[in-house]
C-alpha cells in the first residue's frame, strides 16, 4: 500500500461495517437529550425575550429546531447508507485535498463549542467546590474538566452512549427544577414569564426578530447538520431496505422530535433566566436565585449537561476531521487532543456575550456546506457513491490537484450571500449552496471530470446497505450478496434486535 493511499485510509476513517453499528432508536434519542441540554442555548432565549413574548420565542425555536433536524436526517443518510464519516464523504464535493478546508472550519467551530461548554461546566464545578470546601479557582477546574472529557471521548463511541444513558434522566429532572426555581424568582419580582417583554417589537421588526430566533437555532446546530454522517454511520439500519424512511428511522425520533423538544426547553429556561435576573448567563443566574444544597444540585446539572453535549456533538466530529487531515500519523485520540487545545486557545470565557451574532454567521457558512452535500449526494449522485475511489489519491475524486472547484465556489459564494442576509442566513446558505453546486457541477465540473456513479447509475455497484453491501476498502473486490437472495428475514431480525449498550 502506497504512502498516498495510506493517507486516505486511516483506520478511523474507513466505512463502518453493519455488524459494528450499535446505536438504535432509543440509544440515539437518549444521546440527543444529553447533546441538546446545552447552556449556551440560554443566550438565544435571553436575546429573543427582549423583543418577543415567550410563546413567540417558543414557536420560532420549534420551527428552527425541526428545520435543522430535518436537514440532519437528510444528510445523515450518507452515514447510514455507506458507513462514511463527514470528512470522508466531503472528498466527493470538495476533492481529496479540498475537503480539508471546509472540514477544518467545521472542526475548529466544534472545538470552540467544546471550549464554551467546558467553561460553563468548569464554572459549575468551581461553584460546587466553593460551596463544599471554599475552593475558588475556575481555571484549574477548566483544565481538569477538559481533561476528563477528552479521556472519555478517547474511549470510543460506546462509552459515550453509556454516559448518556446515565446522565439523561438526571439532567431532565434537574432542568425542571431549574425552570421552577427561575420562574419563582421572576414571579416574586412581579414578572409573568408568559407575557413579559423587555422592548416589544411590532410589524416588520417583530417578523425580523422572529426570523432571527429561527436562524439562531438553526445556526446553533448547523455544525451537527453538516457532520451528522460521522455519528449516523454507527446507527442500526436494516439491510436491503429501499424505503428511505424505514432505513433512517433510527434518526427520526432523535433529530426531529427529541432534539426540538429538549432544545426548546433550554431556550425557555434561558428566557426565564433573563426575565428573573436580567442575564442569560446560567452561572450568574443560579448564584443569584439559589443557594446551599439546591444551588449545588443545579450546578451539577451544568456539569452533566456540558459533558454529555461535548462528547457526541463537538469532540468526536472535530477529532474525526483532524484525523482525516493528518492521516495515519494523526490517530483519533490525537485529534481529540487537538480539539481540546483549540477549544482552550479560543478563550471561551469571552465568547458568550457575542454568541448570538456568531450563530447567524456560523449558520450561513455551515448550511451552505449542507446545501452542497445535499445537491451532490441526492440530486447528482442520487445516493450512489463510488466509495472505493474516496480512498484513492489518484481516483475520480482527485479532480484538479485534489480540489473540486464547483464545491469550493458554491460554498464560498453561498456563505457570503447568506451573511449578507443574516436574518435568513441558514435558509439562504442551504439554498444557495445547493443551487450553485448543482449548476456548476453538472454543467461544468463533472463534464471535465466524469463521475462513474453518474455515468453508470448501477445500484448494485454504488449503493451500500440498501443492496446489502459491506464496503471493505482493503479488499480487492467489493463483496455484495446476490440481490436475488431473500433479504427480508435479515431486515426483520435487525428491526427486532434490542439496542445494545
Amino acid at each position: 500500500m502506497s504512502k498516498k493511499s495510506d493517507y486516505l485510509k486511516s483506520p478511523d476513517l474507513l466505512p463502518i461495517s453493519h455488524s459494528k453499528r450499535s446505536i438504535g432508536q432509543f440509544g440515539f434519542a437518549v444521546i440527543w437529550i444529553g447533546m441538546a441540554i446545552v447552556l449556551a442555548a440560554f443566550s438565544i432565549g435571553g436575546a429573543g425575550i427582549i423583543s418577543l413574548p415567550l410563546p413567540m420565542v417558543i414557536l420560532a425555536t420549534l420551527i428552527g429546531s425541526i428545520a435543522i433536524g430535518v436537514l440532519m436526517t437528510i444528510i445523515g443518510d450518507i452515514g447510514v447508507e455507506h458507513g462514511l464519516s463527514f470528512p470522508v464523504y466531503m472528498r466527493a464535493p470538495f476533492g481529496t485535498i479540498g475537503t480539508h478546508i471546509p472540514s477544518i472550519v467545521r472542526g475548529v467551530t466544534a472545538s470552540c463549542w467544546f471550549g464554551i461548554n467546558t467553561y460553563f461546566g468548569s464554572a459549575a464545578i468551581n461553584g460546587i467546590l466553593n460551596l463544599m470546601f471554599g475552593f475558588d479557582n475556575w481555571f484549574v477546574c477548566f483544565v481538569f474538566f477538559a481533561a476528563v472529557q477528552l479521556i472519555n471521548v478517547s474511549l470510543g463511541i460506546k462509552s459515550i452512549e453509556r454516559f448518556a444513558d446515565l446522565a439523561a434522566p438526571i439532567i431532565i429532572l434537574i432542568s425542571i427544577w431549574m425552570y421552577v426555581t427561575l420562574e419563582n424568582k421572576a414571579s416574586i419580582s412581579g414578572n409573568n414569564v408568559w407575557n413579559w417583554v423587555e422592548s416589544p417589537a411590532t410589524g416588520a421588526a417583530a417578523f425580523t426578530a422572529f426570523m432571527v430566533v429561527i436562524m439562531a437555532n438553526m445556526g446553533f446546530w448547523a455544525t451537527l447538520a453538516a457532520d451528522m454522517p460521522s455519528l449516523s454511520r454507527f446507527f442500526k439500519a436494516p439491510k436491503y431496505e429501499k424505503n428511505w424512511f424505514k432505513r433512517n428511522k433510527t434518526q427520526f425520533i432523535g433529530s426531529i422530535i427529541v432534539m426540538p423538544i429538549t432544545n426548546t426547553f433550554m431556550i425557555i429556561i434561558g428566557a426565564v433566566c433573563y426575565i428573573a435576573v436580567s442575564t442569560a448567563d446560567p452561572i450568574i443566574a443560579l448564584q443569584e436565585s439559589a443557594n446551599g444544597f439546591i444551588l449545588g444540585v443545579l450546578l451539577l446539572m451544568i456539569v452533566l449537561a456540558q459533558w454529555s453535549t461535548n462528547t457526541s456533538a463537538n469532540v468526536i466530529p472535530a477529532a474525526t476531521i483532524f484525523s482525516n487531515v493528518g492521516g495515519p500519523k494523526v490517530p483519533f485520540w490525537v485529534g481529540v487532543v487537538i480539539a481540546g487545545i483549540i477549544g482552550t486557545l479560543a478563550q471561551p470565557w469571552s465568547l458568550f456575550d457575542v454568541l448570538n451574532t456568531a450563530l447567524l454567521v456560523i449558520g450561513g457558512i455551515l448550511t451552505s456546506i449542507v446545501g452542497v452535500l445535499f445537491a451532490d449526494y441526492y440530486l447528482l449522485r442520487k445516493r450512489r457513491v463510488n466509495v472505493k475511489d474516496l480512498y484513492e489519491m489518484d481516483g475520480q475524486f482527485r479532480y484538479a490537484k485534489g480540489i473540486n472547484w464547483a464545491g469550493m465556489i458554491a460554498w464560498i459564494i453561498g456563505g457570503v450571500i447568506a451573511n449578507l442576509l443574516q436574518s435568513y442566513s441558514s435558509i439562504v446558505g442551504f439554498v444557495m449552496g445547493a443551487i450553485l453546486y448543482y449548476v456548476l457541477a453538472k454543467y461544468w465540473w463533472f463534464v471535465k471530470y466524469p463521475q462513474a456513479e453518474i455515468l453508470d447509475p448501477d445500484d448494485s455497484k454504488y449503493l451500500g446497505i440498501t443492496v446489502g453491501r459491506e464496503w471493505n476498502i482493503d479488499a480487492e473486490e467489493q463483496s455484495i450478496p446476490d440481490a436475488t437472495e431473500a433479504p427480508q428475514p435479515v431486515g426483520e431480525e435487525l428491526l427486532t434486535t434490542k439496542t445494545t449498550e
